[in-house]
């Protein structure tokens, strides 16, 4: 039976008809407009609050093509250049998509651009080279030959990315490109509000402002065949002017270079341990799009409507989690739920009246097209996202894209009808509360709170080989019976750990915003609180490589605790002995083993004693673990160790007891049911609470249980496309068996 409430349903002109009958078939009680679509007077009149989608820096050509000047701005590394004489020709818009980026000819290049010998680092002098009058090319001269040269230049954005990108996808032909414009120039931020206060007299039909975002654009920029070639959803590479460049100075006392932006190639990813420049921009920048966000929301207030924030496109410069975000006056939050991860991203946002996801599968033909079925999709994103919400939970869900594209699949019409029932009825039973934590768990890594839910991230919700070992972490958190806070190597220095901590998770590849850097090897003080923590009775999980920087002989410098460090050729002289794995342990409780391979691996043995190897290393895999991408010749630093995987010569997952407290170890963990299981495992054993793990647990990883004190419910969830059965431990003792049909969830009082 459809019940009705928490949902937004998109629409479009001329379907009126179509939309009243899905909307209450699905229980929608908003409407929304979507980039491409608008809604008519006969949906305006189906009676539903109206979103409308509101883009402050495009869609009006009209106004920036008399000023392009005072479009958005990027700092752009050309390709390296190999001088072969003293002189060398470095062309700037090789890889670069034309039609979206040009070169910006009308400040200073030599005040603003920059030239510098990859081989060694130094900034050529800026007599040394010229821009072409004619072609995007810079001439320079007095080089080294044998070494690489290139140029960092700032580029106007001439072609809105996002907006690009639906032309591009939807294949929109001959409209008109939408040019974005910055609102940094006096002159188009006046333009700005002004055709804002207009819109908000035109549109009195109107309820919720949907800002689509606000001003800047993650770095989001393509290569001549239309393809993505920088993509960086935290990047702040497109938030550059030759004004705000120079007001940054006056502010701050220093001036910034193009290499603080082009980062040697690196663009700043939110991977690269961050610098002071950087940390600095990002302040500078927040201030000033905070200042303009909250006339914004003011104006919207002052015309009876609610401003709502879209968490995507020019989200740049809003920081949701950075302190003060409350003070801008928004209403909502909405986000696109891509999976458990990305759902918390949104959920945990504090400082709105409320939170609201945009499910997937978008109504865009790349996924509603003849022979496919996107109810697969859409039943996907649900289970990857209920589990999140049922830890913390999301207000109102919706959909977005072309309805009448979606119209023409009715097994996905079902679906969302299904979708949005449970959705409401999780409301009803919750009353809009989370499911208890038994664990407070941080996430420790460079940039703590301000990057919640945001850790081990290339785009959004989408895989990636270097980092899918790591995203796991999180995916498996989002739906986990614990309470997860984000906190930084900063937080530790200045105020120690926070007293009510049960478990510290931190890790990732070297040299990174997650590992640390030499954050380990600057300050002792990091270890130090960190040891005496954990020797008191704390708990802390490295992942891959934690604590990594080689200094005085180690290379995780917290191996002392994790029980394990990782050879890096230096000290291949020095033999290291395994001590033999323990396969059966409360961390591995639930793995399931092949007997066959366990068989073949308790008979195949260990390795014996070898001159400048060690010894003790199983000669056969274990397995029953899916680690992922693999970390290299890491080795228990005694035998006192415990191993629990050390499958082809390294060690995966160990634990070691550290005074009263534990350290564990685990190479990586990417996201699946199992996995989830050995984390949440880990989680308890670690921190001594294996007494509290029987109650409310499930005997099957693929099903999950949240539990509601406060409204007297506990739940069961499948979160698979198949049906399955477990059994689930009550505090009593008592067990009570589950059947459950494809991706159900049963209730039950407590």
């Amino acid at each position: 039976m459809t019940t009705s409430g928490r949902f937004t349903i998109p629409s479009e002109e001329n379907f009126a008809e179509k939309t009243k009958e899905l909307a209450e078939l699905w229980g929608a009680d908003a409407i929304r407009n979507s980039d491409g679509t608008h809604l008519d007077d006969a949906v305006l009149a189906l009676g539903k609050k109206v979103y409308s989608a509101y883009f402050p820096t495009r869609a009006h050509n009209e106004w920036i093509t008399l000023h392009m000047d005072e479009t958005p701005q990027v700092y752009l590394l050309t390709r390296r250049i190999l001088a072969e004489d003293e002189s060398v020709d470095i062309p700037l818009m090789d890889g670069f998509f034309e039609e979206q980026l040009t070169p910006n000819r009308d400040a200073d290049p030599h005040r603003y651009w920059e030239v510098v010998d990859r081989t060694t680092g130094e900034v050529v002098p800026a007599d040394q080279w010229t821009l072409d009058a004619d072609e995007p090319t810079v001439h320079v001269n007095g080089v080294t030959p044998m070494h690489e040269y290139t140029a960092s230049f700032l580029a106007y954005i001439i072609w809105d990315p996002v907006e690009m990108y639906n032309h591009l996808t939807n294949d929109w032909g001959d409209k008109e490109h939408e040019i974005p414009f910055d609102i940094y120039h006096p002159a188009t931020r006046k333009f700005v509000f002004d055709t804002f206060e207009k819109w908000l007299k035109d549109n009195p039909t109107t309820d919720v402002v949907r800002f689509t975002t606000f001003f800047y654009q993650f770095t989001l920029l393509f290569d001549p065949k239309h393809r993505e070639k920088i993509v960086d959803w935290f990047g702040c590479s497109c938030t550059v002017s030759p004004a705000a460049l120079d007001d940054f100075e006056k502010e701050y006392g220093y001036r910034l270079r193009p290499e603080d932006f082009v980062d040697e190639g690196c663009y700043n990813s939110a991977w690269r341990v961050p610098r002071k420049a950087q940390r600095d921009w990002i302040d500078f920048l927040s201030g000033f799009v905070r200042k303009n966000v909250k006339q914004l929301a003011a104006m919207s207030h002052a015309a009876g409507k609610e401003a709502m924030m879209f968490l995507g496109d020019q989200w740049i410069g809003t920081e949701p989690y950075k302190d003060g975000f409350g003070d801008l006056g928004l209403d909502a939050v909405v986000g696109s739920i891509g999976d458990g991860t990305t759902t918390r991203m949104i959920a945990d946002i504090k400082g709105v009246k409320y939170t609201e996801g945009r499910f997937l599968p978008y109504f865009f033909p790349d996924t509603f097209y003849e022979g496919n079925d996107p109810s697969i999709e859409a039943w996907d994103n649900w289970r990857k996202a209920r589990r999140a919400i049922l830890r913390s939970p999301i207000a109102r869900m919706g959909y977005g894209g072309y309805l009448s594209l979606a119209a023409k699949f009715p097994k996905f019409v079902d679906a969302v009808e299904h979708i949005a029932d449970e959705f409401r009825d999780m409301h009803d039973k919750t009353e809009g509360k989370p499911a208890e934590g038994e664990l407070n768990v941080a996430i420790l890594n460079s940039w703590g709170k301000m990057r919640s839910w945001m850790a081990y991230t290339v785009a959004h919700a989408l895989p990636n080989k270097q980092t899918y070992s790591y995203y796991g972490i999180l995916e498996a958190l989002s739906g986990m019976r614990v309470n997860v806070r984000f906190i930084s190597f900063d937080d530790v220095l200045e105020h120690g750990v926070d007293s009510d901590l049960d478990v510290i998770i931190t890790g990732g590849p070297v040299n990174t915003a997650y590992s640390g850097g030499d954050v380990w090897t600057s300050n002792p003080k990091l270890a130090e609180t960190l040891r005496a923590w954990v020797r008191k009775g704390g708990a802390l999980v490295g992942v891959g490589e934690p604590s990594s920087q080689w200094g005085q002989g180690r290379f995780f410098q917290l191996a002392d605790i994790f029980g394990v460090d990782e050879e890096r050729f230096q000290t291949l002289s020095v033999d290291k002995y395994f001590p033999p794995v323990t396969p059966d342990h409360f961390i591995t409780a639930d793995v399931h083993v092949d007997p066959a391979a366990r068989e073949a691996w308790q008979e195949a043995g260990y390795r014996a004693p070898l001159s400048g190897c060690g010894g003790g290393q199983g000669k056969a895999p274990l397995g029953g673990i899916d680690f992922g991408e693999a970390i290299a010749n890491t080795f228990p630093v005694s035998e006192d160790v415990t191993l629990l995987r050390a499958d082809n010569g390294q060690v995966q997952l160990a634990v070691n007891e550290y005074g009263k407290g534990r350290g564990v170890y685990v190479s990586g963990l990417p996201y699946s049911a199992a996995n989830a299981r050995l984390l949440e495992r880990m989680l308890f054993w670690a921190s001594h609470n294996e007494d509290k793990y029987a109650a409310y647990s499930s005997t099957n990883p693929e099903c999950e249980v949240a539990v509601f004190p406060e409204t007297g419910w506990y739940c069961v969830v499948n979160n698979t496309a198949q049906p399955q059965s477990t059994d689930v431990t009550l505090p009593s003792g008592t067990v009570e068996h589950f059947d459950l049909d494809q991706s159900a969830i049963a209730w039950r009082r407590i």
